[in-house]
């Protein structure tokens, strides 16, 4: 699998998800949707670099998505999103390539 397809996985969960939040309000629905790109994401980098390293990525995933909370009060909301999502795409670049 390209390493691209779990990339943008994990990056439209962590925009998405605030995207759907934002726009409707509701914020389990914007999480459903955070959970649905971190799955994609998992299952990309699990296949392409292991289990270890989808697990490492995940926990990125995650930790990026709670780091934007405290972000956003600096920086303001979008901005913090779209640090941490570029954050976490260069983690999935770098550590989510195929094994060779």
């Amino acid at each position: 699998m390209n390493v691209l397809i779990p990339t943008a996985a994990s990056a439209a969960g962590l925009v998405g998800g605030y995207k759907v939040a934002r726009a409707t309000g509701v914020r389990p629905l914007g999480g459903v949707a955070l959970a649905a790109g971190g799955v994609a994401a998992f299952k990309g980098w699990q296949k392409n670099a292991g289990t270890a390293r989808a697990a490492a990525l995940t926990t990125l995933y995650l930790g990026s998505f709670g780091y934007s909370h405290a972000l956003h009060k600096k920086i303001g909301p979008w901005p913090a999103v779209l640090a941490v999502t570029g954050a976490t795409a260069v983690g999935s670049l770098a550590f989510g390539r195929e094994r060779s």
